[in-house]
């Protein structure tokens, strides 16, 4: 083999160990085997609730397996076409392998850096809250941009979004908006998007053409569940009706079913206006607090929680984790990680897959290290 299909299939099978060790091979092989008998159970679904955590948690396990399995089954037919096509001489065949192997390896390394979600709540789903900053329409359009830009990331891999609330700008954009991204690992990869975004471009609002700044906020917190208990004292909520701006409905436009929840204690607001019932909106705006206070409570546990509340203290200068600058040039650069894209209107058309991967890399870099030294 030639050096670089010697190198590309060196990494990938120390990708593949790292993967098998972060699993817990034998344990999570097992594990599945027990939930793969559970299902066949016909009083499983006698509690729904049960029910849909333990599949959930079988459909999780068995794609982090299969995907495992499928990732070595490929390379061991790829590095065989290639044996056989250098054998034979077929210089384009050899070619073709290399960069499926190529491809390979950045599946391992994606694969890789998912395992590393092993956060409390990592596997939830989560709600994601854009809010725009000083600068009114520059920074609502900006806001709306973002929104846009994680609807389609998620749209891109699978997860289901659902709008939960926004409040529209005066002229265009979001003063804010609420949605909730449902699918495996969502808020272990959303998470990591969390503190302020930078936009400079020639302002479309300013006849003079003039570069504008704008500044807008990302906050992430997980989904979860009645397993969690979160003790909220009722005297300690400010409860708000309201109507439905913008698409939603003649009925929700013309009745004040949205749901408005303030937690006079921490300042924590949350809303709601996707149903016709308020009672319904009460509910979710209800469970989408109880989310916000146990995120808080995970960024208290974590040593990362004083660059998190500080990120998230101020909307404008200094405090920024991205820029997206689109003139004078163009480049989106994360000032955390240094990782750059020469192509923002990609990245604002949901690429932000590097972005993620080096964030988390970043935030769990300890735990890479450890395991790679373990796995040699």
């Amino acid at each position: 083999m030639s050096a670089e299909t010697e190198a590309l299939n060196d990494q990938i099978k120390q990708s593949v160990a790292l993967l098998r060790r972060h699993l817990d091979w034998d344990v999570a092989t097992e594990r599945l085997a027990e939930l793969n008998n559970r299902v066949e159970d016909p009083d499983l679904w006698n509690d729904a609730e049960a029910a849909q955590k333990l599949m959930r948690e079988r459909t999780l396990l068995a794609n982090q397996i299969e995907g495992v399995q499928k990732l070595e089954g490929d390379v061991r037919d790829t590095i065989e076409l290639v044996e056989l096509a250098e054998m034979e001489g077929d210089g384009d065949v050899v070619a073709e392998g290399v960069l499926a192997l190529r491809a390979l390896a950045e599946e391992a390394k994606r694969r890789e850096t998912e395992s590393l979600l092993s956060g409390e709540a990592d596997g939830n789903d989560c709600y994601l809250e854009v809010n725009a900053g000083a600068g009114g329409t520059e920074a609502q359009d900006w806001a709306e941009m973002l929104l846009r830009m994680y609807t389609r990331w998620a749209e891109q891999h699978g997860y289901k979004v659902t709008l939960m609330e926004s409040s529209e700008g005066e002229q265009a954009g979001l003063k804010s908006a609420t949605i909730q991204v449902s699918g495996p690992n969502a808020y272990g990869w959303l998470k990591t998007e969390a503190g302020v975004h930078r936009l400079v471009r020639i302002s479309p609002f300013d006849a003079a053409a003039r570069r504008q700044t704008s500044f807008a906020s990302v906050w992430v917190y997980p989904v979860i569940d009645d397993s969690i208990e979160i003790d909220i004292n009722e005297a300690d909520l400010r409860v708000d009706t309201f109507r439905a701006s913008g698409a939603g409905g003649q009925h929700v436009n013309k009745t004040e079913s949205a749901i408005r929840i303030t937690h006079i204690p921490t300042g924590i607001v949350v809303a709601c206006q996707t149903d016709r019932s308020q009672h319904r909106n009460r509910a979710t705006a209800m469970a989408m607090l109880k989310a916000r206070m146990y995120e808080q409570e995970l960024q208290r546990r974590e040593a990362a929680a004083a660059q998190t509340e500080a990120a998230k203290t101020d909307i404008g200068w200094g405090h920024q984790i991205r820029s997206y600058v689109l003139a004078p040039y163009q480049l989106v650069k994360d000032l955390r990680t240094n990782v750059e894209k020469t192509n923002p209107g990609a990245v604002l058309d949901g690429d932000l897959d590097d972005f993620m991967a080096a964030s988390l890399a970043a935030q769990v870099g300890a735990t890479r290290s450890e395991a790679s030294a373990q796995a040699q």
